[in-house]
């Protein structure tokens, strides 16, 4: 049975440009990537959430 991922394609997508492996899935697909570089992606994202709701904190005090 397949997992159904929580980040959307194009966050996916977004974080790999931007760690420098979108290559990598362009040519053999997302089961191509290394697992440290799946952790990274990982790590990423949640910086990112951190940061959005951080600002959206502030937003609302």
């Amino acid at each position: 049975m397949a997992k159904k991922s929580i980040m959307s394609p194009r966050l996916k997508e977004e974080i790999a440009k931007e760690l420098g492996f979108y290559d990598v899935v362009e040519k053999e697909g997302w089961g191509g990537i290394k697992a440290r570089d799946a952790g990274n992606m990982v790590k990423r994202a949640i910086e990112m959430a951190e940061q959005a709701n951080g600002e959206f904190a502030k937003r609302n005090e």
